[in-house]
């Protein structure tokens, strides 16, 4: 690989990070992130084009951790019924998280403190000490109870490999989005019977 193509490949991931921040923002200000109503008149005012921008938006999220991914699960799920919600959940997750993997392979630590809580980093940091935290991030990953935005960019300051990296969240995700939309969407119907 040239110098030139080397130099390229490592700003990548700082493009694709910043137009992640940039669609962020705006997405976050005109309160696509923020409310489920906002995301929905979106997705239906572009028609053809909303699977794909609320795929971008779950990519989004990850890479820049506003809200909780389950949030977006169950707004794919409402909007685009079980089946393609999921799969455009998944899609869009599991993007971001490769996004984020890369983005903190290239600028490793230092990135850490800057998108999350010191004592989240504290309570995971133990992982990478243990030796053992490809392991207990598969765990976290395919069970729906840990930070996994936190953890892909946790996962990036590692050894882990790109190839282990990239088969346990595509074999880990399905999971963990399955129950974050179907316990959550039924939760949200609960809401809305006892609210009618």
């Amino acid at each position: 690989m040239s110098r030139t193509s080397t130099q390229a490949t490592r700003w990548l991931p700082l493009l694709g990070f910043a137009g992640c921040v940039v669609l962020g923002i705006w997405a976050w200000q005109s309160g696509v992130l923020t409310s489920q109503e906002a995301m929905e008149a979106l997705v239906h005012r572009v028609g053809i084009w909303g699977p794909v921008i609320f795929t971008v938006i779950q990519a989004v999220q990850v890479v820049i951790p506003i809200l909780p991914g389950a949030i977006g699960c169950v707004v794919g799920v409402i909007m685009f019924g079980p089946v393609w919600g999921f799969v455009y959940n998944y899609v869009g997750i599991c993007a971001g998280s490769l996004l984020a993997f890369a983005v903190a392979k290239t600028y490793g630590r230092p990135l850490l403190p800057r998108l999350f809580q010191q004592k989240t980093i504290d309570k995971y940091d133990s992982w990478t000490k243990k030796g053992k935290f490809d392991l207990w991030f598969a765990v976290a990953i395919f069970l729906p109870v840990a930070p996994d935005d936190f953890l892909c960019y946790l996962a990036g300051t590692t050894p882990m490999s790109w190839r282990r990296y990239t088969a346990i969240i595509l074999l880990g995700k399905p999971f963990a989005i399955a129950a974050y939309s179907v316990i959550l969407s039924a939760a949200w119907t609960q809401v809305l019977n006892w609210l009618g």
